[in-house]
């Protein structure tokens, strides 16, 4: 007993930890994006909600789009039954759990989150005086045969869950995660322009421009990293490659100067040594963090 309760004791501790770090990086953003992660904070995944912490504001409604279209069992359908449902409970459970006296609103103590997360119990035992004489409030909630406990060591309606076993707490966040589905980070959005210049004697100057929007940032406690790789290839007709230069580019931002900077664009410049005659380059552009890539080819006439 005294072990499975150390256990979850740590477990909460840990989630409590990075809550408190997730909580300072999301105090700079909008009101309409702070809400959106408050509501969605039992079911987004961490991945999920370091994407739209690192996003600039204006991509932010689109990835909110596709965080419901990701979770929609019938997207042939008009209505996001998932979305339906889980807001539903939400309502239901400020409606359920609003007795407690200057605590917090219902969906956020943890039988709304239980609530929310497994739905209305097949059955909920309410002991207000405690189970005995000397008790405090009770309440035991059955799914099935799986029970819950609740109390009210306070006696102030806001109730706490017990965990009695790590096997009742692992149920628990099996459940929170059959809610989250894999969500790998988004490869593939990296979107970049050229500029060459070319100069006597085969020099040229490659000017690579990124969108930093289109950029996928690693949080680092609190700081927003990302390692954008360059290769440039020179191929002849045949796509036979003369030669090649990697460049790597380390971007490093605080996210105030990432939102200030967010609708602008990273210049990077690469000097090169042309071969003669018509050559094609191929230009790869990769983004470290996480693994996207994209590749175009720039017609050469030296």
């Amino acid at each position: 007993m005294k072990r499975s309760v150390r256990l979850a004791a740590a477990l909460l501790a840990l989630m409590t930890a990075a809550a408190c770090a997730a909580a300072r990086l999301e105090r700079l953003l909008d009101p309409d994006s702070r809400d959106f992660l408050s509501k969605v904070r039992y079911i987004i995944t961490r991945e999920e909600r370091r994407m739209f912490r690192n996003l600039p504001a204006a991509a932010r409604p689109a990835f909110v789009n596709d965080f419901w279209t990701k979770r929609d069992p019938d997207p042939s359908t008009e209505e996001n039954e998932f979305k339906i449902q889980y807001f539903q409970r939400l309502e239901e459970a400020n409606f359920l759990f609003n007795e407690g006296r200057g605590s917090e609103p219902g969906w956020l103590q943890d039988r709304g989150r239980i609530y929310i997360l497994l739905g209305q119990p097949d059955e909920r035992q309410q002991f207000p005086r405690g189970m005995t004489f000397y008790d405090i409030p009770t309440e035991i909630w059955l799914y099935g045969w799986f029970p819950i406990v609740f109390r009210d060591p306070n006696w102030n309606g806001n109730y706490r869950l017990e965990a009695d076993s790590a096997i009742q707490l692992a149920e628990i966040m099996k459940t929170q995660l059959a809610w989250k589905p894999e969500v790998k980070a988004q490869a593939g959005i990296l979107e970049f322009k050229t500029e060459l210049r070319v100069e006597a004697k085969g020099k040229a100057l490659l000017r690579v421009l990124v969108p930093y929007r289109k950029i996928w940032f690693k949080d680092e406690e609190g700081t927003l990293t990302a390692v954008l790789t360059i290769k440039a290839e020179a191929l002849d007709a045949k796509d036979v490659r003369l030669w090649e230069t990697t460049t790597e580019k380390p971007l490093r931002f605080t996210p105030e100067e990432l939102t200030k900077i967010g609708r602008g664009k990273i210049a990077i410049e690469i000097p090169l040594s042309l071969p003669a005659g018509k050559s094609v380059l191929e230009v790869t552009l990769t983004n470290s963090g996480d693994g996207a890539k994209i590749s175009k080819r720039v017609p050469v006439k030296n």
